[in-house]
C-alpha cells in the first residue's frame, strides 16, 4: 500500500502498525525510498544504514507478539556525532571518516530497546560547530523548502531529514541552539531538553557544559514521545538528573494544571535590535495573539543581563571546544598522518583531518584559556552566566514560560555567511540562553516568509524553568492546535 508520509506522526504511525495497515518493513522501505529520491539533492544523510530492513523485521515480531512499544518499528535518523555500534560516526569531519562507533551510545540503546529502526546518520557542521552544516567536511546539507538555501545547523541533516520526509524523527545535540536553529529553518518541531535530562554518554563533546541531545520530530508530541523515551539518570554520565530534581522548582511554577492556561513572559528590551528579520517579528507577534486568543496571559519581562548572553557563549563554548578537541591527535583513534616524529605527527594530522571553523574556535578557546587571560574572559564569563541565569529564575517567579523567535532571520542562502564569522555567530543570538542556562526551550513553526518566491518556515522559541519540559509541551501543543 501507499504510505502517506507526509501527514504520518508517531502516534499515528504506531496506531496503523498495531492495525497492521502496514509493516514496519513497508514504512521503512517507504522512508528508504524518499531518502533515494531526494537525498542526492538535500544531503541529509551521510549514510543510509544496510541494516535498516533487517531491525525493521525484527520490529514486526515484537509488533505481531503483542508487546511493541509507542516507537517499535518506528523509522529515524540520528546525527553524526553519536554512536551506534559498528556504525561509522565521523562528525561529519575527515579525522574521523573511517572511526567505526566501538559501543552504542546511551540514547542509541534506549531507542534500540524501543525498537526503533534506525535508517542512516545525518549530515551535521563538523564536530557540531556550525549554524549552517556549510562546516561539514562531506557537503553542505540544503533546505529542503528551497535547495538555494540552508537547512540551519550544526543539526542540520536531522532537520532536513524530518522536513523532506526522510524520517519520521530524528536525534540531534544543542550547544547554542543546534536543534532549534534548523528546526525552525526547515518547518519542523525541535526540543532542547534541561541539561541533564538526557544522557551524552556516547557523545561526541563539543562544550561540554552546554551540551544537550533532543528530538526533531513533525509535532509537540512527537518530541515528547522520543524525548520520554531516552531521558533519564545514567551512571555512565555524571550530570544527568533524575525527574525529581527540579520537583520543588517547578513546584513553584504558577501554572501547574486545570483550567489556567501558562503565563508567556515577553522581553521586548531585546527584541528592538536592527537584525531581526521583519517578516520573523510579524510572525512573532501574530503569534501572540494566537496566545491570547487561547486564553493566555502575555505580559513583558525583563533580563537586565541578556545583552551580553552572546558574549558569555563564545567565551565559554570555544574554551571548552579547545579542552574537548585534545583527544583528536592522530595516535588513539581516527586520522593518522607520519611526520618526522611524534609531535610533527599531531601538527599534520590536525592539519589534514580539520576543517577551518574547528581549527578557528580551538584558537580562540586557547586563547581565553591562556595563561594572564583566563581570569580576564573564561572566569568572568561564567560569573555572567550565572547571572543571566539568575534573571530567567527571577522572570519564572512570576511567568511560566518565555516567548522569543527561535532566529533572526528565515533560512539565508548557502554561502551568504560563510565568510562573515560573525555575522554567522549572530543566527544563536535569541537560542544561546537556553543552553547557558541549562534550561529547556522549543522551536515550533509559527508562520513564513515570502523570500524569492518561496514560503521559508519561521520559528517561535518557547523556553520554561530547569525540568518543566511538560509545560513547554502543554503550550507548544495548543499552538499548534495538535496532540
Amino acid at each position: 500500500m501507499k504510505i502517506n508520509l507526509k501527514d504520518l506522526t508517531i502516534l499515528k504511525a504506531h496506531e496503523a502498525l498495531k492495525r497492521g495497515d502496514f509493516t514496519a518493513v513497508e514504512l521503512t522501505q517507504a522512508y528508504l525510498d524518499e531518502i533515494k529520491k531526494k537525498n542526492k539533492d538535500v544531503n541529509a544523510y551521510l549514510e543510509v544504514f544496510d541494516v535498516a530492513i533487517e531491525s525493521a523485521k525484527a520490529a514486526d515480531k515484537i509488533i505481531k507478539s503483542g508487546k511493541g512499544g509507542m516507537l517499535t518499528g518506528i523509522p529515524c535518523g540520528i546525527k553524526d556525532n553519536i554512536l551506534i555500534q559498528g556504525q561509522i560516526a565521523s562528525a561529519a569531519s575527515n579525522i574521523l571518516q573511517k572511526y567505526r562507533a566501538p559501543y552504542d551510545a546511551t540514547v542509541t540503546s534506549r531507542l534500540k530497546a524501543e525498537g526503533v529502526v534506525f535508517l542512516g546518520r545525518t549530515n551535521m557542521d563538523e564536530f557540531a560547530m556550525g549554524g549552517s552544516t556549510e562546516n561539514s567536511a562531506y557537503g553542505v546539507t540544503k533546505n529542503p523548502l528551497d535547495l538555494n538555501r540552508v537547512a540551519g545547523g550544526s543539526s542540520g541533516g536531522s532537520a532536513a531529514a524530518v522536513a523532506m520526509d526522510g524520517a519520521l524523527f530524528a536525534l540531534g545535540s544543542d550547544t547554542g541552539g543546534s536543534i532549534r536553529q534548523p528546526a525552525s529553518f526547515c518547518g519542523v518541531v525541535g526540543l532542547k531538553p534541561t541539561y541533564g535530562a538526557v544522557s551524552r554518554y556516547g557523545v561526541m563533546a563539543m562544550g561540554s557544559s552546554l551540551d544537550q541531545i533532543g528530538p526533531i520530530g513533525k509535532t509537540v508530541s512527537d518530541c515528547e514521545i522520543v524525548f520520554n523515551a531516552i531521558r533519564g539518570k545514567d551512571i555512565k554520565d555524571g550530570t544527568t538528573i533524575d525527574e525529581q530534581t527540579y520537583k520543588y522548582q517547578i513546584s513553584n511554577i504558577k501554572y501547574q494544571s486545570g483550567d489556567r492556561k501558562p503565563t508567556i513572559g515577553v522581553p521586548r528590551h531585546f527584541l528592538g535590535g536592527d537584525g531581526i528579520d521583519k517578516s520573523v517579528m510579524e510572525a512573532f507577534e501574530k503569534s501572540l495573539v494566537q496566545f491570547k486568543e487561547k486564553g493566555y496571559e502575555i505580559k513583558e519581562v525583563k533580563l537586565p543581563n541578556i545583552s551580553y548572553a552572546l558574549m558569555v557563549y563564545y567565551i565559554v563554548m570555544p574554551a571548552e571546544v579547545s579542552s574537548n578537541m585534545a583527544r583528536y591527535d592522530g595516535m588513539r583513534f581516527g586520522l593518522h598522518v607520519d611526520g618526522k616524529d611524534g609531535i610533527e605527527d599531531y601538527f599534520k594530522t590536525r592539519k589534514a583531518g580539520l576543517g577551518r571553523e574547528v581549527i578557528r574556535r580551538i584558537l580562540l578557546g586557547t586563547y581565553v584559556l591562556s595563561s594572564g587571560y583566563y581570569d580576564a574572559y573564561y572566569n568572568r564569563a561564567n560569573a555572567v552566566r550565572r547571572m543571566i541565569t539568575n534573571d530567567f529564575l527571577k522572570a519564572f517567579e512570576s511567568v511560566d514560560l518565555i516567548a522569543t523567535p527561535t532566529a533572526p532571520s528565515p533560512a539565508f542562502k548557502i554561502g551568504e555567511k560563510t565568510s562573515d564569522p560573525l555575522s554567522m555567530y549572530l543566527e544563536d543570538i535569541f537560542t544561546v540562553t537556553a543552553n547557558i542556562t541549562g534550561m529547556p526551550a522549543i522551536s515550533v513553526p509559527c508562520g513564513f516568509a515570502k523570500k524569492d518566491g518561496k514560503d521559508l518556515p519561521i520559528g517561535l522559541q518557547l523556553t520554561a524553568t530547569h525540568g518543566a519540559e511538560e509545560t513547554i509541551f502543554r503550550a507548544g501543543k495548543e499552538f499548534l492546535g495538535s496532540e
